[in-house]
């Protein structure tokens, strides 16, 4: 019996069709959502992208680690993609990601400049200063309301953060130490007006914590850089290390090869390995 057979134009139009309908289709990050959060003092409203561990839903009894990143919008799909296969692997610990974005409706990088910076700078036309506001937002709204909804840990802290968000960052470390347990700091705008950060007054940590302070080896003027993040990230460590502190382990690395707009990526997952990597994924209370 003969069967009666598509004409190849029709075949090729739903192949065609199918292409398009595919190539159309944007792309998710697995088990990931978007919300916002207000910060009641101020009014702003700040989106926060949520990614949860692929064991998540089928272990119900487990309590994970949260990774917070600044700068949600470059450094959330870096830092889950990163992590995704050292996670699923079991070569790292599972955690919970959770990044910080800018506040709805500001233009530009006035959100970022107002929030990470530490000291009001008279020679910027931005408003600049606020974070120490920012840093209450994290602790007041954003941990409160991340540990109610998802099986988060309120011991197992991770903050990364990359040139002024390595310099807010360091403020927190500074001010506030024991707010997270671990502290990636990636490229820290040290020099932000006249090198504020280092004038700031250390505390030591009352908890041990983990810090972990990376920067390009090309981040330097003579590399075509504007400022020498290079020495800024050394006399981060110094005073660092001025503290004394039986309570910080610091490791301090050099990417080489890596100039600002490159070393981000490696400061992330280097980091994060050197913190969460090869560990048993115990539950945590």
């Amino acid at each position: 019996m003969k069967m009666n057979l598509l004409p190849k134009w029709l075949l090729f139009f739903c192949a065609v069709m199918c292409f398009k309908l595919s190539a159309n289709t944007p792309y998710e990050i697995p088990r990931s959502n978007v919300l916002e959060l207000t910060e009641p003092s101020t009014k702003r409203v700040y989106p926060i992208y949520i990614q949860l561990p692929t064991s998540y839903t089928k272990q119900p009894d487990k309590t994970y680690p949260v990774i917070y990143v600044t700068d949600a919008p470059y450094t959330f799909p870096i830092v889950a993609g990163a992590t995704r296969f050292p996670m699923n692997s079991g070569k790292m610990q599972q955690a919970i990601i959770v990044a910080i974005g800018y506040e709805k409706g500001s233009v530009g990088s006035n959100s970022r400049i107002r929030d990470y910076t530490p000291t009001f700078a008279k020679d910027w036309k931005k408003q600049t200063g606020n974070a120490k506001g920012h840093a209450e937002f994290l602790q007041s709204t954003v941990f409160p309301f991340i540990e109610k909804n998802y099986r988060a840990s309120n011991l197992q802290r991770t903050y990364i953060g990359n040139s002024l968000g390595g310099l807010f960052g360091a403020t927190i470390l500074l001010l506030t130490p024991d707010l997270f347990s671990n502290y990636i700091i990636g490229s820290p705008s040290v020099w932000f007006d006249n090198n504020a950060l280092l004038a700031l007054k250390a505390h030591k940590p009352k908890l041990p914590i983990k810090v972990y302070i990376s920067v390009g080896a090309k981040e330097t003027p003579a590399f075509g850089e504007g400022q020498n993040m290079v020495e800024g990230a050394a006399q981060l460590v110094q005073k660092i290390n001025a503290l004394k502190s039986d309570n910080i382990e610091l490791k301090s690395v050099d990417i080489e090869g890596a100039s600002h707009a490159t070393a981000f990526p490696t400061t992330a997952i280097q980091g994060l390995d050197w913190m969460l990597g090869k560990a048993k994924n115990n539950t945590i209370k």
